[in-house]
């Protein structure tokens, strides 16, 4: 079986940190960029009348084969790995990912959507209508997702992060902001999953070269970003090499100390 892209999903999440897990929860804007001379143009026709559709695409930034089992993002009690097809974990036999989205609009060969889990530039295998009567199954049993302690963490910032992050997004960096909110809103402690490191009242967080520092309260369930810095020292900014493409954005926030004094890329 061989299979070619219809084509591409565009959007502002560029880095796997970057995607929600769901997009119903927190997923972004994008669209989907149909190749031409191929007769989709017609293909699309009617398809406004639907308010979601089915993406079918391929998972092509995942190193490696798949994984027999997989680590829930949010564990159930006493189910620290569940059988991959009891999730939808990305690495499967199969690289292939299903993700309902909210269709805003069609324009010529290119579909706007809502509500995106994708990376920028993943491949779009098919597109099929989402039908409430034969997609939806509200009182359907979820198995261990049933079991799972919901417990969700409510993120601010404060002036000074949101000074640091406007200077950072000037310079052309990712939403640091919106991925800090995706990786803390649960199990912020988590450092199994997630590069953080715990400080008296909260702790920092790495999303690749960037710090951010947080406040936690556990009794009312709230984070507070509190300074955004980078994992690169002085010495390094200054370095001619930039093996990821990201000393433009950390030099933004040279005016500010390294919250730890060298990190790593992951």
């Amino acid at each position: 079986m061989q299979f070619e892209p219809i084509g591409y999903f565009r959007g502002t999440a560029a880095r796997r940190y970057e995607a929600p897990r769901q997009g119903v929860f927190a997923g972004g804007e994008g669209r989907v960029e149909l190749s031409p001379g191929r007769g989709f143009e017609t293909a699309l026709r009617d398809v406004e009348g639907f308010e979601r559709v089915w993406l079918l695409f391929v998972f092509d930034r995942n190193a490696g084969g798949w994984r027999p089992t997989a680590r829930p993002p949010v564990a159930a009690p006493g189910r620290r790995r569940v059988g991959l097809f009891a999730t939808r974990a990305p690495y499967r036999p199969n690289p292939i990912g299903l993700s309902c989205v909210r269709l805003a609009g069609v324009s010529g060969l290119v579909m706007h959507v809502e509500e995106a889990d994708l990376l920028d530039g993943t491949p779009i295998l098919d597109v099929k209508p989402y039908i409430p009567a034969a997609d939806s199954f509200p009182s359907a049993r979820a198995g261990w997702v049933d079991e799972q302690v919901r417990d969700v963490w409510k993120v601010d910032a404060s002036p000074e992060f949101m000074a640091a992050f406007r200077a950072v997004r000037a310079a052309g960096a990712p939403d640091v902001l919106r991925s800090a909110a995706l990786q803390l809103s649960r199990d912020p402690f988590d450092s199994s999953r997630k590069r953080v490191v715990c400080t008296p009242g909260g702790g920092v967080l790495s999303l690749r070269m960037f710090r951010i520092e947080f406040a936690a309260s556990p009794e009312t369930k709230e984070i507070t970003l509190v300074r955004l810095g980078s994992g690169y020292s002085p010495e390094e900014l200054d370095a001619p090499a930039d093996p990821y493409a990201d000393k433009a954005f950390h030099r933004a926030l040279s005016g500010m100390a390294p919250l730890v004094e060298k990190g790593e890329e992951t």
